[in-house]
């Protein structure tokens, strides 16, 4: 890929982790993190509501299929090492439940937010 497109496609991930920052504020959740970094991995946006912490994957994708599938096993494990790991380092947070969802976002559509998409 080369940079100019690499450069498009960041932009693309941005602007649509934007938009799933905002359709999860307007659903109630409260944002704690976003492009949260860790050794293990990272998580695109962790929300909160009540006692749930939500460790939510963003996928732009041209079409509905292809970011439901973007999403795979090994990707799984980092994210929920990620989210455990962002977890065991905040105090209050230890006693809350953990939920991993997805944000599907495809031009021209409403982004779709996959609730409880896989467990870890």
């Amino acid at each position: 890929m080369d940079a100019e497109r690499r450069r498009a496609a960041e932009r693309g991930g941005r602007i649509a982790e934007t938009v799933a920052v905002w359709l999860l504020r307007l659903k109630g959740y409260r944002i704690v993190a976003r492009n949260w970094r860790s050794a293990v991995g990272e998580v695109d946006i962790i929300a909160r509501r009540g006692d749930l912490l939500v460790a939510v994957e963003v996928k732009r994708r041209p079409d509905a299929t292809g970011a439901a599938f973007a999403i795979v096993g090994r990707q799984q494990r980092r994210i929920a090492a990620a989210a455990e790991l962002f977890r065991a380092r905040q105090p209050d947070a230890a006693t809350l439940s953990l939920r991993f969802d997805a944000i599907f976002v495809v031009p021209g559509r409403l982004p779709h937010h996959l609730l409880d998409a896989w467990r870890a």
